[in-house]
């Protein structure tokens, strides 16, 4: 007999507001306007990034944290916030906690919202089966959150149905977003009707159809801007065994892909930008490969091609905080168009344990440790003139100046507490965004685009179906013929690099990392007295406009890719830099020793840590993980 548990009390409570009219949310105009003035608010330069935050209303604090008690059963440490470094799901009260922080902390200083799914319970209780209308509700409860922080109380039943909002908040289908977990039909499905209320208030009106037979859109979070594009990332899902990769017409991950190459030309014909944002991240090494590798292809072509448009992805699901480049030289035509089929690789499990990262992330490092050594070029050019340097080699091998052969993926970590709850706040360059109050902002969404767009993808289904009737193209009884492939454009020649580039409007300029030391807190909570309560709060990890490590004075792909190679070093060479890599303190070599042998190629006796390495394993943790056994595991490396 399956046990019943009261859910948790609300730590804090908060006004609920009456939804009487299914609304839309109201995107930014710009200008000086107050949050309150239907033509839209100042602009902060700042959006967060939130992710997987799985909730659970059968988390009993006190709990045993095993795996086959996943916190709803037995007694064990179980925190009143969650389980910090177990499988453990997110309690009402660390979700709870997390939006009175965002309230107290970020309202009124950010301009959008990225949320990139996973808001319901694992299935990992096999005495609680998770249920359709539990995933339903879950995302409800999360939905519910963000109307009580940005919800408009002035306006939340007025007519318009654009103005329910202080600024726009971007949903996205997580895997465990439907039942069974990982598994996304074609559409339309039972999941995208559902969604597609549970999201009114986020989904423009025009696009809702579109969003039903597939599961995407996007919105102008700044009109004429910027928008973001909400990718159902479950349709390019390696795990996901109901659809066949993005190569044939008949799939939805080749339909999402036309649909994303139709938008991108309009956003480039109308000067505008695009964040590119979804669940689970094109991953791709060795042992980890996320993506179907045919929509892995298809979009790194599309980055290459848009790079003039594309500001960032930004992903979740893997729970670890790190970024992955891809690159344009690994692009197959043949494996595009869907002439060849790519080999399969072996795959984990989808659960991405402490061991499998640890060796994901080793993975990608030996990938990095291959990219061309800018430090080697300038060196060498400092002692050899040639008539053409190795430094305008090194800048030929990366695409030139901006490092345009390769692009840059984001990966948040999560809020469930594998390591420590987690969110980012980004700083874009918001220089000559601000628009005039009288900008029109019924249009706000880009139904322009949209509206293009959907004539355009109907003209693509008409060819591709043989039917008379092109109403349902994924109906399996109908044939289809063999559709064109239609590479995307490149930027013009005479345009400058994109934002992601090159430094500029709407490029990313850093980002603040805040995490909750559930450690410090759980037990600070459970050693208080009720009347002295301690504060929950989130505090700054680090800060990658002043991190000294990673040095990044923006996020362009150029620093990204110079920070990726720094990280992939493995030897402390004597011509190496300092600033490089710690010495090992425990090394018995003295330093009158080491300037004897300086001109010495190998130190044989010397270890040493790659300070870049080191600190961006520490960081996918979160700074959960003891220290020196991340040094023991992942640290030393020859001298």
């Amino acid at each position: 007999m399956i046990r019943r548990h009261l859910v948790p009390l609300l730590l804090w409570s908060t006004a609920s507001y009456a939804l009487a009219n299914p609304a839309l949310q109201k995107p930014l105009a710009g200008g000086s306007i107050t949050p309150s003035v239907a033509s839209g608010s100042k602009l902060h330069g700042r959006f967060l990034h939130i992710t997987d935050l799985h909730p659970d209303r059968f988390y009993s604090q006190a709990s045993s944290t095993d795996d086959d008690n996943a916190c709803h059963w037995g007694k064990g440490s179980a925190g009143i916030f969650g389980a910090e470094l177990t499988d453990c799901d997110s309690p009402l009260t660390l979700v709870n906690a997390t939006f009175q922080w965002i309230n107290d902390n970020l309202k009124g200083s950010i301009d959008f919202v990225v949320w990139t799914g996973d808001s319901a319970r694992h299935d990992n209780d096999e005495l609680i089966p998770r249920t359709e209308e539990q995933v339903v509700d879950l995302n409800k409860l999360l939905v519910d959150k963000f109307v009580e922080i940005f919800g408009k109380e002035d306006n939340i039943n007025d007519t318009d149905p654009t103005n329910d909002f202080t600024i726009p908040i971007v949903p996205n289908f997580g895997n465990n977003d439907i039942l069974p977990h990982n598994i996304f039909t074609q559409g339309p499905n039972r999941w995208t009707r559902a969604f597609s209320h549970v999201w009114r208030k986020f989904i423009p009106e025009e696009q809702r159809h579109s969003f039903e037979r597939g599961g995407w859109f996007f919105v102008e979070v700044i009109p004429n801007k910027l928008a973001v594009f909400s990718l159902n990332t479950l349709y390019f899902f390696h795990s996901n065994t109901a659809v066949d990769g993005c190569a044939k017409s008949s799939q939805p991950g080749y339909e999402q892909f036309e649909w994303l190459r139709i938008q991108l030309h309009f956003l480039r014909q109308r000067g505008m930008k695009a964040i590119l944002m979804g669940h689970v991240p094109p991953a791709r090494t060795e042992s980890k490969q996320s993506w179907d590798e045919t929509c892995w292809q298809k979009y790194t072509l599309w980055l290459q091609q848009y790079r003039d448009v594309v500001v960032a992805g930004l992903y979740g699901h893997m729970n670890i905080d790190h970024f992955m480049l891809q690159d344009a030289n690994e692009i197959n035509m043949d494996i595009v168009t869907g002439e060849v089929k790519p080999m399969k690789k072996p795959q984990n499990s989808n659960h991405l344990s402490v061991q499998s990262s640890a060796e994901y992330l080793h993975e990608l490092r030996d990938t990095w440790s291959q990219l061309p050594d800018k430090a080697k070029a300038e060196r060498r050019d400092a002692r050899k003139k040639k008539r053409k340097s190795k430094h305008g080699k090194f800048l030929d091998k990366i695409g030139g100046k901006w490092a345009e052969r390769y692009s840059a993926t984001l990966v948040g970590a999560s809020i469930v507490p594998n390591y420590y709850p987690t969110m980012r706040v980004f700083e874009y360059n918001a220089t000559g965004l601000h628009q005039s109050s009288g900008s029109t902002h019924k249009r706000a969404f880009g139904s322009r685009g949209a509206e293009n767009g959907q004539r355009a993808a109907k003209t693509w289904k008409q060819r591709a179906s043989t039917g008379p009737d092109v109403s349902d193209p994924w109906n399996k009884a109908r044939s289809f013929k063999k559709h064109k492939f239609v590479k995307p454009k490149p930027p013009s020649k005479s345009q400058p690099p994109g934002p992601a580039y090159s430094p500029q409007s709407l490029s990313l300029l850093g980002y603040s990392q805040y995490f909750a030391n559930l450690t410090r807190i759980n037990a600070a909570f459970a050693s208080a007295a009720p009347s002295s309560g301690p504060v929950f709060a989130y505090e700054l990890e680090y800060d990658t406009r002043n991190d000294t490590i990673y040095g990044l004075s923006d996020l362009t792909v150029r620093n990204y890719v110079d920070l990726a190679a720094r990280i992939g070093k493995y030897k402390l060479k004597h011509d190496d830099s300092s600033a490089d890599f710690w010495e090992n303190p425990g090394d018995d070599v003295d330093m009158a020793k080491k300037k004897k042998h300086k001109k010495k190629k190998h130190h044989k006796n010397r270890k040493a840590i790659n300070k870049a390495w080191f600190t961006f394993v520490n960081r996918a943790f979160v700074g959960a993980k003891d220290e020196e056994s991340l040094k023991d595991q992942y640290g030393f490396d020859e001298g």
